[in-house]
């Protein structure tokens, strides 16, 4: 998957009027941690971010996920807000020391119960449950035991996919095994700004050899679980790297990058095999011995569809500066998430930029679905997460306007139109996120959501971007640009 464009590219032309295909998804999505709350109730034991955010100086504001947006006691409210939106589906994770707080041995029935009740929520609103495994949130037991770094948790991983599709396969038909594996590797273990907050690069790139082997092996006990028609993926935050100069050396700064963010996981994944290019470029920190026979035979999984996030594009030249790591968007640390890449430099690319000083450029999700369409053409692909973060506030009149989301959408949504209309198999977009919530290291400060959460109280009210994606969605039509208000 190696190519790269110099800059920013133009913005996708208007697709007006035109209309998404016929059965086409329209969802929202969240995950447990950020929105759960009752960190302790019902057997429930800690995750790797329930003890990260519980450590002084990890999370903005000693912020944790032990109320959230109480989404645990208050999931019928949550529902109710999702009908009234007319999304088709929803994608949600479940959480793992819930259902199984110790990472192994038997299920924690009330743990199930309440996402076997969530999911007939959902169905009897017409509402499609998607079900994404593992959104971070690691059983703290199995950390202490050497989490992904270490092969067992692979072996753990595959018990509990089997005991989740054993008890929701005869109500959920999607299931994706991780969401981002990325972000669980590299921020985990490589510059320690996401839970467990280690910062070993060989660690690192231990871990993300192991999710993608839990993930083969998830696949294989779903597969093994669940009635033929289920469908089974997995969900990749791929960086659409862009090159600062068409010069030789940002140009291989911009491979490098692609090869750790992107490659990493898509070549196993997709093709069988790790790009030799990442194993040269990290052969100073590992030898890749971790990786036995057999194993990418087994990651090499068929899957029904891919999922993508997107949120911006990632802007790097080559750099002698060693610090230079520090501006790639994923969070401050004096430790690397890139492995191998210290002489790669990272800019803020230009133009107007959210609330998480992230560069607003629809082009670069285009750009990424057709190049996926080019390395992977018979792969359906699903946007799993896009959305933004801005500085919402309840307003006199007891309304949250917030006219830029809503431009930040119809510009993405433009850019899968127009994509769809270029050839590339589109199945659907989820809308990060239903909720405000617990945005990982900058707790409450960020918020995501199409609704906006009074944290005192829990309130929960519809923003204007909820109703103008109640409208996208009911219609499956952009509006003109001109119907783009607060």
């Amino acid at each position: 998957m190696t190519t790269v464009t110099r800059r920013v590219a133009p913005a996708p032309q208007s697709t007006t009027g035109i209309r998404f295909p016929q059965g086409f998804t329209w969802g929202t999505a969240t995950a447990a941690y950020q929105i759960e709350g009752a960190a302790s109730v019902d057997g429930r034991t800690p995750s790797i971010w329930d003890t990260y955010s519980r450590t002084p100086g990890r999370v903005r504001n000693g912020d944790t996920g032990d109320v959230a947006t109480d989404h645990y006691h208050r999931w019928r409210e949550d529902v109710a807000i999702m009908a009234d939106l007319g999304v088709s589906a929803y994608r949600f994770s479940l959480s793992w020391p819930r259902v199984q707080p110790t990472g192994r041995g038997p299920a924690v029935e009330k743990g199930l119960d309440f996402y076997r009740a969530l999911t007939d929520a959902l169905l009897e609103k017409g509402i499609e449950p998607v079900v994404t495994l593992y959104h971070w949130d690691l059983p703290q037991e199995l950390e202490d035991a050497g989490g992904w770094p270490e092969r067992v948790t692979t072996d753990r991983f595959a018990d509990y996919a089997a005991l989740a599709a054993r008890a929701l396969g005869d109500r959920v038909k999607t299931w994706t095994t991780l969401n981002e594996p990325w972000c669980s590797a590299f921020l985990g273990y490589g510059s320690g700004v996401h839970a467990p907050g280690r910062t070993d690069p060989v660690a690192a790139l231990r871990a993300a050899h192991h999710l993608n082997l839990a993930h083969g092996k998830a696949v294989q006990a779903l597969r093994a679980e669940l009635p033929s028609r289920a469908r089974a993926s997995i969900t990749l935050n791929i960086h659409h790297v862009r090159a600062l100069t068409d010069s030789a050396a940002d140009l291989d700064a911009a491979r490098r990058i692609d090869a750790l963010a992107n490659r990493v996981f898509t070549g196993p994944l997709l093709e069988g095999q790790y790009p030799q290019d990442l194993l040269q470029d990290t052969a100073g920190l590992t030898d890749w011995s971790f990786v036995q026979d057999g194993d990418t035979a087994t990651i090499h999984q068929p899957l029904d569809f891919l999922g993508v996030n997107y949120y911006t594009p990632t802007l790097v030249s080559a750099t002698t500066d060693e610090a230079a790591h520090g501006s790639d968007g994923h969070g401050m640390s004096e430790h690397s998430p890139w492995p191998g890449a210290d002489q790669v430099a990272f800019h803020r690319p230009p133009g107007t930029t959210t609330a998480m000083g992230w560069a607003v450029d629809p082009s670069g999700l285009y750009d990424l679905l057709m190049r996926l369409k080019a390395d992977h053409p018979a792969m359906p692909l699903m946007i799993t997460e896009n959305g933004a973060a801005f500085d919402d506030y309840v307003n006199p009149e007891g309304e949250v306007a917030d006219p830029d989301r809503i431009a930040y959408l119809h510009g993405h949504l433009a850019a899968v139109q127009r994509a769809i209309v270029a050839g590339v198999d589109v199945r659907g977009y989820f809308l990060w996120s239903l909720l405000d919530n617990f945005e990982w290291g900058y707790g409450y400060s960020k918020r995501f959501g199409a609704v906006y959460v009074d944290y005192p109280t829990g309130k929960r009210i519809p923003k204007a971007s909820a109703r103008w994606y109640a409208d996208v969605a009911r219609t499956g039509t952009l509006p003109d640009r001109g119907g783009v208000n607060g």
